[in-house]
């Protein structure tokens, strides 16, 4: 069946589509927890820089 979806002959995420997605996928969670990190790194910097900033 999967032979068939990755000959274009059914319908379907073929097999190098489901292996992009999935490497994709794991980048985005990559990203966002870089992203967090970051963004807990500003604030920290922001509130030496001003301490009268709220924690």
């Amino acid at each position: 069946m999967q032979a068939e979806i990755d000959a274009g002959q059914r319908p379907g995420t073929t097999t190098s589509d489901a292996v992009r997605i999935k490497a994709l996928e794991a980048e985005v969670r990559e990203l966002k927890r870089a992203n967090e990190i970051l963004l807990a790194a500003s604030s920290f910097f922001a509130r030496e820089l001003d301490p009268r900033l709220p924690w």
